[in-house]
């Protein structure tokens, strides 16, 4: 029986996550912050776009090939950055870079993974994106650029949606401090989970690497993992920080986290190469509008790529965001999913999940080519 026989969606993998990481590592990966509205928003703004399904177009072969900042990829998505993915599963990041390096699309890397820049340099090829959490200090922020530059991360990601540490209420009562330490309720949790035990017995315990090299935490203590020292460096960017960032960084600029068509229509005039609309999927503010309708409003206000992520479940869903306007779509969570419930083989069956259900949607309305995809919308754009 073959991996989509027993995991043909990813609710499946989501399923055999839950059963195989502790309980606390799961709500640091699973949760929202507040009531978690913004999550059933992300839904149902996704669920509200339709397609209409064709007749008589004889066999269609979708091509989901594109091209994005001069880069062709051979399919619209990536792996977005998501911090700490060490503690999801042992050696995520290197499991993610290898994928992404093989199958030819971008992984990000977080300034707060369990591994630092250089420690991916042999694993990512050349599919290297690298998010950024502004730190306060230059100094500090031109040793992350070119740490970064030399570790063979071409693409700058600069997250601009974190002005201060959100609450997390569920990943806060899951008992999770930073660095983590496992205390006699966490162990107990770890006992049921014996696949993630031994692989964090053998890469030790996660900790956020590239922060700790700037930073003394032994001063600190253990902190909530809502501050942790990774927010206790960066610093709240406004447009003064990114002409800064753009006169050190020579590669491809992205804002991340933009869902405010003003911040759109002045991103080009600022240098930057490109727009990522996103409410976070949640974890920062559970005020926030889907970020669907992030994109509508950002996509009139601009001519660069448009990069999309938050709510995405399959490849029907990566529809519905390029559909809409979005270049490129990026996931963070599932990738996640598919590394709990299958380890190393899991972000290639989730790659091959999305190509599957994208070229099986596509064909059902008609669509060749996912420049035809807006004009198969049964909605109104």
């Amino acid at each position: 029986m073959d991996l989509h026989s027993r995991y043909p969606a990813l609710s499946d993998l989501k399923a055999r996550a839950r059963r195989r990481i502790p309980h606390f590592v799961w709500e640091y990966l699973d949760s929202a912050t507040g009531a978690e509205t913004v999550t059933t928003r992300n839904r149902a703004a996704l669920d509200e776009v339709l397609f209409r399904p064709a007749a008589l177009r004889g066999e269609v072969k979708a091509d989901l090939s594109t091209t994005l900042l001069g880069r062709s990829y051979p399919a619209p998505f990536g792996i977005a950055p998501l911090g700490m993915s060490g503690l999801i599963w042992p050696e995520a990041e290197r499991h993610l870079a290898r994928h992404a390096a093989r199958a030819g699309i971008p992984y990000t890397v977080s300034t707060v993974a369990t591994r630092t820049p250089e420690d991916l340099k042999g694993d990512i090829g050349d599919q290297g994106w690298f998010q950024m959490y502004p730190p306060r200090d230059p100094g500090m922020r031109t040793d992350m650029l070119r740490r970064a530059r030399e570790a063979g991360f071409h693409t700058l990601v600069l997250t601009v949606d974190v002005p201060a540490a959100s609450r997390r209420e569920r990943q806060t009562r899951g008992g999770l401090v930073q660095p983590p330490r496992l205390t006699p309720r966490l162990m107990a949790q770890v006992a049921l989970c014996p696949a993630w035990a031994l692989g964090i017995q053998a890469t030790g315990m996660p900790r956020m690497r590239l922060m700790d090299s700037y930073a003394d935490q032994k001063a600190t203590g253990p902190l909530p993992s809502t501050a942790h020292v990774g927010y206790l460096l960066r610093a709240a960017p406004d447009w003064d920080y990114v002409r800064a960032l753009r006169e050190e960084w020579d590669g491809p600029l992205i804002l991340k986290g933009v869902m405010e068509a003003e911040v759109a229509a002045r991103a080009d005039a600022e240098g930057v190469d490109a727009i990522w609309v996103s409410n976070h999927a949640g974890r920062q503010f559970d005020g926030s509008p889907a970020s669907l309708d992030g994109l509508r409003h950002v996509r009139g206000a601009t001519r660069l790529p448009i990069l999309f992520d938050s709510g995405i479940e399959g490849g029907l869903d990566v529809m519905r965001a390029l559909a809409l306007g979005a270049s490129f779509v990026m996931m963070g969570r599932p990738w996640h999913f598919a590394l709990g419930a299958l380890g190393r083989e899991g972000p290639a069956h989730w790659h091959d999940i999305l190509v599957k259900d994208m070229a099986s949607n596509m064909a059902q309305i008609g669509a060749q080519r996912l420049s035809d995809l807006p004009e198969r919308l049964a909605t109104p754009g």
